[in-house]
């Protein structure tokens, strides 16, 4: 992870972009945008086969301009010795300047009929089935394609998305084309980083088509990097005391899950604040593994004064506890049994800012809808639950996603690894979270930076192997270090810059 401090990475959708094309088509000669995309796609293309000369190339070709894209493209790898093959899945509504092109670089064209045997003798294999305005999933006639692309043993390209998913959406609605590259053009596309569209789409690699000047400021979807996630981090000052620097309260766990409090409060005390006050049944354990938590049995309104809250992980059914909690006119992160007992007109009143971070069986809980539902579709369900509670919320998954009530670009967390799906480690996630809105974060940041270091730690203490949530919270300092590295040191008249 060392360096990665390159820019955020933006989505913007499907009407944004075409928006876009379209005003940049007006100043270029005509065809100079496909001819752009086609470059790149060559490039990406014969990068990924490493060798062209020799190698056998098949496009599959639909009636949009992806499919003039992969002809174009096509034409170039045949100029450079590959054997290039178009299947032609509308013959009548084929790019007829992709296609001249591409005959008279040498390349081939071939029925449907044929898919199946070019397929099996492929070394690559380029999807332009169906482009970014594609809806409702694949037609009939393209499923045995997408099928059989998915059999064979070809390196997959997809252009500007897998043929099969949704761009807007990250959904997948029935077969869908599973590509190793997927080249997009002029931005990333909300699809290319929202699971399980995500999955489908394989390495994406950016070709810079000249649209920047064209899209809009704030985009649909942000993923943070590094250096973003660095300038939002606390950071002491010389003069900082315990208090200054926030202290957050934890109300969690009851005699049967006495180790959600535990590792509520590790995730705490490793999240920037100055303090982290405990109220609950599980003083006892949480004061013999971290000493310096400051512990109350009095109740969250006689804890002592907190600059944000969490509430609910292992809570039980401790059901005044979180209606105490949500009273509190500080930021209040609600997770786990707090978001099954928490009252919606009281998360709906509150003044200040709440964080929900349910994964996607409380969410569905929560919608009313079946799990499954929430999965396919993780956009959609995120901002309906932030709509229905006023709430800035963070859905937990295969990729995270924070969104704020009032709108806003929806953050998509970019780090993260499967071994975090361990019993315990949202725990961790939602002391880390409450405890970057105790030192003064807005909510989708302290969410966004919580979710992002939670997953980067979770990447360094499993390098490919099981890991505990101890594992993760323990390992959250050195994933802040990492994201630190390069920062400028501010404070006590230090000079220089975060070591490595």
């Amino acid at each position: 992870m060392r360096g990665r401090l390159d820019r955020m990475r933006t989505a913007y959708s499907v009407e944004t972009v075409r928006t876009a094309e379209r005003a940049l088509m007006a100043r270029l000669p005509d065809g100079a945008l496909m001819q752009r995309a086609a470059a790149g796609l060559a490039a990406a293309s014969a990068d990924l086969l490493g060798r062209v000369y020799g190698s056998r190339v098949v496009l599959l070709v639909g009636s949009g301009d992806n499919g003039g894209d992969a002809l174009y493209a096509g034409a170039r790898l045949a100029r450079r010795g590959a054997g290039v093959a178009a299947v032609l899945l509308a013959p009548d509504r084929t790019h007829p300047g992709g296609l001249a092109a591409l005959r008279r670089a040498g390349g081939t064209v071939a029925r449907p009929d044929a898919a199946d045997r070019l397929i099996g003798r492929a070394d690559l294999v380029v999807d332009g089935i169906v482009g970014i305005g594609g809806k409702g999933g694949l037609r009939p006639e393209a499923v045995p394609l997408a099928e059989r692309v998915t059999r064979s043993r070809a390196a997959v390209v997809a252009v500007d998305l897998p043929s099969g998913v949704e761009a807007d959406t990250g959904e997948v609605l029935g077969s869908a084309v599973r590509a190793d590259l997927t080249v997009t053009f002029g931005t990333h596309k909300p699809g290319l980083l929202v699971d399980p569209a995500r999955e489908y789409a394989g390495t994406v690699r950016l070709v810079d088509i000249g649209l920047g000047p064209e899209l809009p400021a704030e985009p649909d979807l942000e993923a943070l990097q590094h250096a973003d996630v660095a300038a939002l981090l606390p950071w002491p000052a010389a003069e900082s005391d315990k208090y200054r620097r926030g202290v957050v309260g934890i109300a969690a766990g009851s005699a049967r899950y006495p180790g959600a409090a535990v590792l509520a409060v590790s995730g705490a005390l490793r999240g920037g604040a100055g303090a982290v006050r405990y109220v609950g049944p599980a003083g006892q354990a949480v004061i013999a593994r971290f000493p310096e938590t400051l512990v109350s049995d009095r109740g969250p309104h006689k804890a002592g004064r907190v600059q944000a809250w969490v509430v609910g992980p292992g809570a039980g059914d401790d059901v005044a506890t979180v209606a105490e909690v949500l009273e509190a006119d500080v930021p209040v992160l609600l997770d786990a049994d707090g978001l099954r007992l928490a009252d919606r007109d009281a998360v709906r009143a509150r003044s200040a800012p709440t964080l929900m971070t349910p994964h996607a069986g409380e969410a569905a809980a929560l919608l009313g809808v079946a799990r499954e539902q929430v999965e396919a579709a993780r956009l959609d369900a995120a901002r309906e639950l932030a709509s229905r509670y006023g709430a800035t919320v963070l859905l937990k998954g295969s990729t995270t996603l924070v969104v704020d009530p009032d709108g806003g670009p929806v953050r998509v967390n970019p780090t993260g690894t499967p071994w975090l799906a361990t019993a315990g480690s949202g725990d961790v996630l939602s002391g880390l979270g409450g405890s970057l809105l105790a030192a003064g974060l807005a909510a989708r940041d302290a969410g966004s930076a919580a979710a992002y270091l939670h997953g980067l730690a979770g990447r360094l203490a499993a390098k490919g192997a099981p890991i505990g949530a101890h594992d993760v919270a323990e390992t959250l300092p050195r994933a802040w270090r990492d994201v630190q590295r390069g920062r400028p040191v501010r404070g006590a008249g230090a000079v220089g810059a975060v070591p490595a």
